[in-house]
């Protein structure tokens, strides 16, 4: 593989030639709790990602689908503090491939709708080449792609999902670790440096009451800035296209 596709494949972080300074927001965490489904109702494209097997997944999924929201499965998966509950259709590092592969295989089916996943927790499994190459094949087949949230900065998932030709992409920023407004401020300014530097910018957030009410406000103002909010997988295209044409570029310099 030529340095020019390495850089472009192992880095989140590229900047793009777009007027346009792009952010996408996952909220993760959805379906557990009746009120996640009001979070439809905040402005824009937010994509969301739900936990597979939850009490509102499936309705939540069917109201996102008909408000044209972008949907990812958000696949538990082990982390290095095992007292961590993982929930249902978790990945753990005690699973064989059949067992791996099966597993998140049941959960993609129950959510149809979704256009790819991400991990959630996953310090530990991510760290592993092969859970992760057994996951890459199941992507790969169903033609999604992969976000990685990256809990550890070990994480193997990009370079295996660039192995098995899943595109992929990486979040840059957490909106809410803290829940404090200053916090929530500083992050979301965070967000906005790197969309002003790269052109585009990831975001994870989380379906808190505060996380919630912050975004009612700040998203309106995002768009007022000049930052147009859209569906992640508009990045993950972006980003292979970009990919592409600086194939083309280097091999028409041939």
């Amino acid at each position: 593989m030529n340095i020019l596709k390495q850089f472009f494949l192992a880095a989140c972080c590229i900047p793009f030639v777009c007027s346009a300074k792009q952010i996408a927001i996952v909220i993760d965490d959805i379906g557990n709790h009746q009120r996640d489904i009001e979070i439809l109702n905040l402005p824009g494209q937010i994509t969301f990602s739900i936990l597979p097997h939850t009490p509102y997944s499936q309705v939540f999924a069917r109201l996102a689908t008909q408000s044209n929201k972008e949907l990812l499965l958000h696949v538990p998966m082990q982390a290095i503090d095992n007292s961590k509950a993982l929930g249902p259709g978790a990945l753990t590092s005690a699973m064989n491939k059949e067992q791996l592969q099966s597993t998140l295989g049941h959960a993609l089916a129950s959510l149809p709708q979704v256009k790819g996943i991400n991990n959630h927790m996953g310090s530990e499994l991510t760290q592993h080449t092969e859970p992760m190459k057994w996951t890459m094949e199941v992507l790969k087949k169903r033609g999604l792609y992969f976000l990685d949230s990256r809990t550890t900065n070990h994480s193997q998932a990009q370079h295996v999902a660039n192995l098995y030709g899943v595109n992929n992409i990486s979040r840059q920023v957490f909106l809410d670790n803290i829940v404090t407004e200053q916090q929530l401020s500083q992050q979301i300014d965070k967000l906005k440096q790197k969309a002003e530097r790269y052109s585009f910018a990831i975001a994870i957030a989380h379906p808190y009451p505060e996380t919630i009410d912050f975004l009612k406000r700040a998203l309106p103002e995002l768009e007022r800035q000049g930052y147009q909010l859209v569906p992640l997988s508009q990045l993950v295209n972006r980003k292979y296209i970009q990919l592409a044409k600086a194939e083309n570029k280097e091999f028409s310099a041939r």
